[in-house]
C-alpha cells in the first residue's frame, strides 16, 4: 500500500535544499515485508543527479568486483565464499507467525500493587531518541535523577544512584555488597520480601535469623532490640511497605537500635516510596532501596538506592569480593560518578530509555512535592476504606495506621472463590486486582491506587467492579 503526503516549499523533511521554484515534490511512503517504513524523497531536479552518482559508483564497484576475481586470493577464498553462501541458505526454522503480526497491548485498568498505570508524560519521555549510555548528556540526566532520589529518599547521601533492574536488583544489590559469608543477619519478616531477603543473604552464605510475624504482623522496637542484642547482626532488615499484607511499618527508633548495636539499617520501600512518609537521614536508615514501578509511575527496571556512610565504610572495607559483578558498588559509584574520580568508566549499558522515564517521574513528583504526594495517598485511600466498608468488606490490617496508602488489602469475603471474583472483575471490568503473595496467598486480595491511579474517581470505579463481582459470582459456601 502506497500514501503520498507533501509539504510546503521549504518545510519538507530531507537534506535537500529547497528551491523557491515549484516542482513536484512527494514522499512516497511503502511498508516492506519486514514492517519497515522507508521514506524516498523524489525531487524532479534532485532525482537525475542522484541516479548518475548511484550509476557511476555502482559500475566502478563492478569493475573492482571483476578484477579482484582474478586474482590469486579470490581463486584462494572462493571455496570460502560458497560455504558461506550454503551456510546462509540453510535456515530451517521459518520466521515465527506471531512475528508477523503487530504488537497488541490491551487497555488495563492497574489497580493492583503495582506496576501502575503510567501518565502519558513519562511515556512520552521514554519514547525520546537513545542516547550513547556514556554521553554527557545521559550522565546530566543520571546526575539529575541522583538529586531527585535524594529528595524523594530525604538524604543528602552523596552515595545515590538507581539499579538497572526492578526493585530485586536493588535488594541483592544492598545485601550482596554489605554482607560477607560467615556474617550475622537479622531478617525481619512479616511477609514475602523479609523472605526474599533471607533467601539472597543465605544464598551468599551468611548466618541468617529470622525474626517472624504472620502476613499484617509489625515488630515492636522493643522486640528488634532484643533479636539485636541475642544475634549481633551486621544487617537488619525490614519492610517498609510490606505489599503482600498491606502494612506500613513503623520505623522512627529502630535506625538508633541499629547505631548503638552497631549494626547496619536496610529498609525496603518498593511499595512504599511516594505514598507515605520517609526520612532516610531523620531515621538513621543505612541504606535504602526502592522501585520505579509504584507510586513513582515509571515502567518497571529501575530501582532507586542510596548508602550513607555507615554503609559505605562496611562496603568499601569488605575482605572478599561482592558475589556479583554487576551489583559491585565499587564499579556502579564510578559508573554514577559518587566516587569522586574525574572520569566515569565503561561498567555496562544502563537502561536509556528506562532513566529517561525514572527521571521524568521524579520531576512530577518534585513538582507536586512530596508532602502533598504523601496527603493526596492517605486521602484516597481514606475513602476506599469508606467505601469498602459500605460493601461490608473486612481490611485485613484493622489498625488504620499501619495500613499502606498505595496497596490496600481486603479479607476475602466469606463463601467466596477469591480467584472467580478477580477473574470476574478482569474480564468484565478491564481491571487488575490480586490476591495475595506469598505467606499471604488465600488471606487477602489487594487493591493499588497509587501515584497517577491515585484518584477518589479510581475508587470508585475499583468499588463499583467489586460491588458488581460480589453480586454476579456464586458463593461456594454458606
Amino acid at each position: 500500500m502506497t500514501h503520498t503526503a507533501s509539504w510546503p516549499t521549504g518545510q519538507r523533511p530531507g537534506c535537500f535544499k529547497s528551491s523557491p521554484k515549484t516542482h513536484s515534490q512527494s514522499v512516497l511512503v511503502s511498508r516492506s515485508v519486514s514492517g519497515v517504513l522507508f521514506f524516498l524523497v523524489q525531487d524532479t531536479r534532485t532525482t537525475a543527479v542522484m541516479q548518475r552518482a548511484f550509476f557511476s559508483r555502482g559500475a566502478l564497484l563492478a569493475h573492482q568486483a571483476a578484477a579482484s576475481l582474478d586474482s590469486p586470493l579470490a581463486a584462494r577464498s572462493a571455496p570460502l565464499l560458497q560455504r558461506l553462501d550454503r551456510s546462509m541458505s540453510s535456515v530451517t526454522i521459518p520466521p515465527p507467525a506471531c512475528m508477523l503480526r503487530p504488537l497488541e497491548v490491551p487497555l488495563r485498568y492497574l489497580f493492583g500493587p503495582g506496576p501502575s498505570n503510567v501518565p502519558p508524560r513519562i511515556l512520552a519521555a521514554g519514547s525520546r531518541p537513545i542516547i550513547g549510555h556514556l554521553h554527557p548528556e545521559m550522565y546530566e540526566i543520571m546526575n539529575d535523577i541522583k538529586r531527585g532520589i535524594q529528595y524523594v529518599f530525604q538524604t543528602e547521601n552523596n552515595m545515590t544512584l538507581a539499579m538497572s533492574g526492578s526493585g530485586h536488583a536493588a535488594m541483592e544489590c544492598a545485601v550482596f555488597n554489605m554482607v560477607e559469608p560467615g556474617e550475622s543477619v537479622l531478617i525481619a519478616i512479616n511477609g514475602i520480601w523479609g523472605e526474599r531477603v533471607a533467601e539472597i543473604a543465605e544464598r551468599i552464605g551468611a548466618n541468617v535469623h529470622r525474626l517472624v510475624k504472620s502476613p499484617g504482623g509489625y515488630f515492636t522496637n522493643k522486640e528488634i532490640e532484643q533479636a539485636v542484642e541475642k544475634h549481633k547482626p551486621v544487617l537488619f532488615f525490614l519492610t517498609h511497605g510490606e505489599s503482600s499484607a498491606g502494612l506500613c511499618h513503623p520505623v522512627d527508633g529502630i535506625g538508633d537500635i541499629c547505631r548503638k548495636h552497631n549494626c547496619l539499617f536496610l529498609v525496603d520501600t518498593v511499595a512504599s516510596l511516594g505514598a507515605a512518609p520517609i526520612f532516610m537521614d531523620k531515621q538513621n536508615i543505612d541504606i535504602l532501596y526502592s522501585g520505579s514501578q509504584k507510586a513513582l509511575n515509571a515502567p518497571p527496571g529501575t530501582a532507586p538506592i542510596s548508602f550513607n556512610d555507615r554503609a559505605c565504610h562496611k562496603m568499601f572495607n569488605r575482605k572478599t569480593k561482592p558475589v556479583s559483578y554487576l551489583f559491585d558498588m565499587a564499579h556502579l559509584s564510578n559508573y554514577w560518578g559518587c566516587d569522586g574520580k574525574p572520569a566515569r568508566e565503561y561498567h555496562h549499558t544502563g537502561p536509556v530509555s528506562g532513566f529517561f522515564t525514572l527521571r521524568e517521574s521524579l520531576a512530577i513528583l518534585a513538582e507536586k512535592g512530596l508532602e502533598e504526594s504523601w496527603k493526596k495517598h492517605k486521602e484516597v485511600s481514606a475513602y476506599l476504606y469508606r467505601g469498602l466498608e459500605d460493601l461490608g468488606l473486612k481490611l485485613f490490617i484493622p489498625e488504620r495506621d499501619l495500613r499502606l496508602p498505595s496497596v490496600t488489602t481486603i479479607a476475602i469475603p466469606a463463601g467466596y472463590n477469591w480467584r472467580e471474583l478477580l477473574t470476574y472483575i478482569m474480564k468484565h471490568h478491564h481491571m487488575e486486582m490480586t490476591g495475595g503473595l506469598g505467606p499471604s496467598i488465600g488471606m487477602v486480595m489487594r487493591i493499588g491506587l497509587m501515584g497517577y491511579n491515585c484518584e477518589k474517581t479510581n475508587a470508585d470505579m475499583a468499588l463499583h467492579a467489586l460491588a458488581d463481582a460480589l453480586k454476579s459470582c456464586k458463593k461456594s459456601k454458606p
